[in-house]
């Protein structure tokens, strides 16, 4: 038996429980013995975990509303989970970024991987965005802000709550600035020589996806002297990589107005706006658009959102994937690039290459895979967990 204040969540018999001994952060609902005292555990309380045998697997948080059941967020039953308990994470968490990075502009904390599940922070600068995606870290949020700033020393948190992970536990959407004052305005960010105009307030996710980082930089060396193509650019993503690196022009494809102004105002802070364009709207229909044109492009980088964001979605997903490479081949100039991306934890790195190779083909080109890259460093990836190793980027030379 387990002496704990914390309720208890114990394995039902025939559950397996060397996996979370050996990592595995999860367990859903039909795992666990769910009756009436467990059902009626709040959503982001904290438990202690037992398996079949009534031995204590560690501190958990607990989501009856979720199909995670429970989340792992320390092996130790007998774990505080305080102010100091988060400040020991964020420090861990803040050593590998400032060991990888010269400028505070990166992910701190990449959930799970990071020891804290279904939290996302963004650091830029004396800024902190914080996702509290699991009800848990809603509950906990005073104590993880207070850590944060101490071990930081950010001057502004901002919450932004908002997105599929939020709904599926429960949680309601909204943005608060928890500390400090908001900026006024989107703030620069330099990433491989390229500036980035992030909104923090206003714009997607936390404002700026820092995953792609090391694929823009890969871009980059391909991109010298080169006319390039850049959809679904957000605020200029691979775009104002490649024309940091020299690119000849770059024209950037979104269907976002906000997002292609902020792309603007980066190109402008480079001195590049006179080899810099942009264009307004869907991509397959401008894709559609060029190939009637005849353009061609010495690289072509297509970084969609998630055309897969669940198992049910997957097939659907991955008929789009190929959609997008099929049309996006063709304006690829003979020996150019073609870069695919895809963010979906659904289609593994296997289907996602599948379903490229496949458009690719369709599109009557052939291709040589030169690259394969993933998320950043600072998006470590727990390998217990699949859907931590989101980010799949393809480059090919056609």
């Amino acid at each position: 038996m387990t002496l704990s204040p914390l309720p208890i969540v114990r394995l039902k018999p025939k559950t397996d429980a060397r996996k979370l001994r050996h990592g595995s952060p999860w367990v859903f609902a039909n795992e666990v013995v769910t009756d009436r005292r467990t059902k009626a555990i709040a959503p982001g309380s904290l438990a202690v975990l037992e398996d079949a045998e009534r031995a204590a697997l560690g501190v958990v948080a607990v989501n009856p509303d979720s199909k995670i059941f429970c989340r792992m967020l320390d092996r130790d039953p007998g774990a505080q989970v305080d102010q100091a308990w988060f400040a020991a994470r964020i420090g861990r968490a803040l050593a590998l970024r400032e060991r990888l990075y010269g400028t505070p502009f990166y992910r701190l904390i990449h959930a799970e991987a990071d020891g804290l599940p279904g939290v996302v922070i963004d650091r830029f600068g004396d800024v902190a965005v914080v996702q509290p995606n699991a009800a848990w870290a809603e509950a906990q949020l005073g104590p993880m802000v207070e850590a944060l700033v101490a071990v930081t020393g950010v001057s502004t948190v901002i919450k932004n709550a908002s997105g599929r992970a939020r709904a599926l536990e429960g949680l309601d959407e909204g943005q608060e600035v928890l500390r400090g004052v908001a900026p006024q305005g989107p703030l620069p960010v330099e990433m491989n020589g390229a500036v980035y105009m992030a909104d923090l307030v206003g714009g997607q996710k936390t404002g700026l996806f820092l995953d792609q980082r090391e694929n823009h930089a890969f871009a980059g060396r391909l991109a010298g002297g080169a006319r390039v193509l850049d959809v679904f650019s957000h605020v200029g993503g691979f775009g104002l990589a490649c024309l940091a690196a020299g690119a000849e022009h770059a024209l950037a494809v979104d269907g976002s107005d906000p997002a292609l102004a902020l792309a603007g105002e980066g190109a402008a802070a480079m001195g590049v706006s006179d080899r810099f364009e942009t264009r307004r709207g869907d991509a397959f229909e401008v894709l559609e658009a060029l190939a009637g044109a005849g353009a061609q492009f010495d690289v072509v980088i297509c970084d969609p959102p998630a055309f897969a964001p669940s198992k049910q979605a997957l097939d659907a997903g991955l008929r789009a994937y190929e959609k997008l490479a099929r049309m996006a081949a063709p304006l690829v100039a003979e020996g150019g690039f073609l870069g695919l991306c895809s963010c979906s934890h659904a289609a593994d790195l296997g289907r996602f290459r599948t379903a490229s190779i496949r458009g690719i083909g369709r599109a009557g080109r052939q291709g040589q895979l030169i690259h394969t890259g993933q998320a950043g460093p600072d998006h470590p990836l727990l390998p217990q967990l699949a859907e931590s190793g989101y980010l799949k980027a393809l480059f090919f030379r056609l």
